[in-house]
Order: structure tokens, then sequence, then C-alpha cells
């Protein structure tokens, strides 16, 4: 693959990203009103599911073809970047109010949940009985949610004002989620074609491709939607997005693909890992200290990002270019994230 051709891609993955990030929000907020769930829920679990494909298509498809050991890379640089560049980017953008409930049980649950990963992980592999466990956390988790829900309903300024009586506006909803995360899904699987060409092009290890410009390339859905979310002030489909795709993405893909076979985790992981805690510890540390995300919070998580890519860099190295390892590693992408929009259909 050329420069031209990765550079076009890369251009037209964005295109489909920001429109369709576009429609994904406003379907899931019109789902959110009329059906009277409070939106964090929506973004805790149908949007947090819905961008979280991507990564699910990677590494589960990687698990059933035998090459489980991209799975840990993927999912620990996904939720890293979903923290400190997502949620940084967002909240310089805008503002973002964070529920009591994020605070005090999301957030939590996921730091629990990347504990488990890391102590799971010591042995050098997460197993199928240590991916069932994970799956049996999140059904949990998903049940504690709706019963939550079903004793404290929303109250009527927790959804957007829109007109409910209007015809079929349930069914556009629903059609505008659905287009919204197909074009999502398939503007990403175009951007780390391009993106992962342009590393290899320039020379980046394989190492650091996985867990930046792979975690990256998977994490776009939950960038877009989080930066549309945040611009259209629902700031609790933003956090709620971050936080659910980062439970979703330990507990069901590294579960999911830890049942199907055993999960490789590489000592050079735990160090991300740890970087992954200590990225959530810090995300309550500013919901605790500001009730929400500030300018200032999004700042410090940036510069936060630039310190992991530092050491990245330091610690993978940059390796020759690579021209035929590099279109493997985009057609195996591209084939993953295909079938994530394959699967994004049949919703």
């Amino acid at each position: 693959m050329d420069l031209s051709t990765s550079i076009a891609l890369l251009a037209f993955g964005f295109v489909l990203l920001a429109k369709g990030a576009d429609w994904f929000v406003d379907g899931a907020s019109g789902i959110a009103t009329k059906l009277k769930i409070p939106q964090i829920v929506i973004g805790l679990t149908i949007v947090a599911m819905g961008t979280s494909a991507p990564e699910a298509a990677v590494s589960i498809s990687s698990a059933l073809k035998g090459n489980a050991d991209i799975t840990i890379g993927n999912v620990v640089g996904s939720n890293i970047l979903n923290v400190l560049i997502i949620l940084g980017i967002s909240s310089v953008i805008a503002i973002l109010a964070v529920p009591k409930s994020t605070t005090w049980v999301d957030i939590p649950v996921t730091i629990g949940a990347t504990v488990i990963l890391l102590l799971m992980g010591l042995d050098g592999e997460i197993s199928l009985v240590d991916g069932i466990i994970m799956i049996v956390c999140f059904i949990a988790y998903l049940t504690y949610l709706f019963i939550m829900t079903k004793k404290n309903p929303p109250a009527e300024n927790e959804t957007p004002s829109v007109d409910v009586n209007k015809k079929h506006f349930l069914l556009k909803s629903l059609a505008m989620t659905v287009v919204g995360l197909a074009a999502i899904v398939w503007g990403s699987d175009l951007s780390v074609d391009g993106a992962t060409a342009l590393a290899k092009a320039f020379g980046v290890s394989d190492r650091v491709i996985g867990l930046t410009i792979i975690a990256l390339g998977t994490s776009l859905p939950e960038l877009f939607t989080s930066v549309a979310a945040a611009m259209k002030k629902n700031s609790d489909i933003a956090v709620g997005n971050i936080v659910g795709s980062n439970i979703f993405n330990i507990l069901i893909v590294v579960g999911v693909s830890a049942a199907i076979t055993p999960v490789p985790f590489d000592k050079p992981f735990i160090i991300d890992a740890i970087v992954a805690l200590l990225t959530m510890v810090l995300l309550m540390i500013f919901c605790l200290a500001f009730k929400k995300l500030n300018r200032f919070a999004g700042i410090v998580m940036l510069l936060c990002y630039v310190g992991y890519f530092v050491y990245l860099l330091l610690s993978g190295g940059a390796q020759p270019a690579e021209p035929e390892v590099g279109e493997q590693l985009s057609s195996a992408a591209s084939s993953a994230l295909t079938s994530a929009l394959s699967s994004t259909a049949l919703l």
C-alpha cells in the first residue's frame, strides 16, 4: 500500500467516523428518551458495547485464528487511550459532568476489573477458568445496572428535550444508532489500514503499533462518539461510553477470547496493565476532586499519555521498515474489523 492510498484511507475513515458518531449519539439519546432510560445506562451498555465492536472483533478473531497474543495489547492499549486521550480531548472541548453513580460504582468496577486482569495475568496466561470468571462478573454488573434503573427511574431533566410522541420516533432512533455504528466500525477499519501502513513505512516496531496504532484504531469509535456527545452536551454518554467500554474490553473481550483459547500475558504487559490501572485511579481522583472533568483534567490526561507514549518508544524502540510485515498486519486488522461490521449489521 503506497503512502497516497494510506492517507486517502485515513481521510475517508475519519469522515465516516465523524458522521457515524453524530448519528449514533443522536440515536442513542433518542432511545434513552423514548424508553425513559437514564443516558448514563445507555452510555454504559449500548453505546459502550457498540463502540467496543472493533476491539472485540480484533481480539476474538485473533483467538479463533490462534493468535491470542494480540488480545492483551489491544485491550490494555485501548483502555489507556480511552481515558487519557478520548476523555482528555472531550473534557478540553467541553466540561463533562460525572454522575455520582459513575464515580462511586462504575469507575471502581473498572478499577476492579483491571486489578483482576493484572492478577490473572501474573502467571503468564489468562486461562479458560479466568475467562469464565470475567464473563460472569460482566453479567453480574449488567444485572446490577438494570436493577438500579428499575429502582431509580430517570427524572424528566435527565433526558433530552425532544418530541417523544412523534410517529416512528423509536424506530428512527434505532435506525440512526445501527447505521451510525456501522459507519463508525467501517471508518475504524479503513483508518487502521491506513495508519498501520503509514507506521510501518516509517519503521515503527510491532509492539508500539499494537499498543498505539491498533489500539487507537479500534478506539476511534469511542473517540468520535465521546467527542460528539461532549459537543452535544450529552456528558453522561461521553463518560459512560468510555467507562463502559473499558469494563467491556476487559471482562468480555478478554473473557470471551480466553474462553476460546488461553490468552498469553507476556511480562512487558504487566507494566502496561499497571499504567491502565493508574489511569483509572487518576480518573477517579479527578471525579472526586472536581465532580466533573474540566479542561485542567483534560490537559493533565493528555500530558500523561504523551509520557506513556515516550515510554513505549524508549522501551519498544523502532525498527527498519518491513513493507511485507506491514501489509500482513494491516490485512489482519482489516479482516478482523470487517467481521465487526458484518456482526453490527445483524443488530
